[in-house]
């Protein structure tokens, strides 16, 4: 049976997304920015929490693991590079590591670059990923603990994942996205298309997630850094990707 998911606000502007196995009755959740939406969440679906599954140590997307903890006894897992970082966590993973939610499986991918030890998770059979704060719809995570090379890397990775790969990511910053894109990109049709989409979606209250990884290649200026035409826009023609990125990334800093 195909994974079910929810998704709502939690705190400003942080994503809260509950990850359902049918067959089995495991829910997890993704990071917890805050623990009031996740259990109206559950208490809406009719759901039990039994994992809560961490992309990074950053607050806003841990300060509700406790409280979550104490009333579901739920299973924590977190990156191993920053578990130290991270309260409650029973289970440590990295690269290629297997993490199962009920029957549901996916393979963790090491995306550092926002935090030094930032993990994603992939579920192939459903072609689901939840990449926290790296990649954002026509974004990516600002670079905090890494390095510019680092990051970049981390994208490649998420880049690569099946055109059909539908991503959740940590905060809705879409639209704010897609201003600094037309600034990198202004000719790009498939950018263009997003932002319409973008405004219909925002016009009927609606998320502007999960996007597909598809359409990110296509309009997402951060995860285009080796075409020529954006090395091109921002005076790096014929310079190494990364540092196209770097340059993107300074940018979108200053906006």
């Amino acid at each position: 049976m195909p994974a079910q998911t929810d998704l709502f606000l939690c705190l400003k502007d942080n994503f809260g997304v509950l990850l359902h196995d049918p067959q089995s009755g495991a829910t997890a959740a993704i990071d917890a920015p805050e623990a009031a939406p996740i259990e109206a969440a559950l208490q809406k679906n009719g759901w039990r929490l039994t994992d809560i599954l961490v992309t990074h140590h950053h607050a806003d997307h841990t300060q509700g693991i406790g409280a979550l903890k104490e009333h579901h006894h739920c299973r924590v897992v977190a990156p191993r590079d920053e578990a130290k970082r991270i309260a409650h966590v029973d289970e440590t993973v990295g690269e290629g590591d297997i993490v199962r939610v009920g029957s549901l499986e996916s393979r963790v991918i090491d995306t550092p670059g926002h935090t030094a030890g930032h993990i994603s998770y992939f579920f192939p059979a459903d072609k689901l990923a939840f990449v926290g704060d790296t990649l954002f719809s026509i974004g990516c995570g600002r670079v905090i603990e890494g390095n510019a090379e680092m990051m970049w890397n981390s994208l490649l990775k998420l880049r690569a994942l099946p055109d059909e790969t539908r991503f959740y990511c940590g905060h809705e910053y879409t639209e704010a996205n897609i201003r600094f894109a037309k600034t990198v990109e202004p000719g790009n049709k498939a950018l263009a298309a997003r932002a319409q989409e973008v405004a219909n979606l925002t016009a009927a209250h609606r998320f502007t997630i999960p996007a597909t990884i598809g359409a990110e290649k296509a309009a997402n200026p951060f995860l285009r850094a080796d075409d020529p035409e954006v090395a091109r826009a921002v005076g790096l023609a014929g310079s190494p990707a990364w540092k196209v990125f770097a340059e993107v990334r300074e940018r979108k800093n200053r906006s």
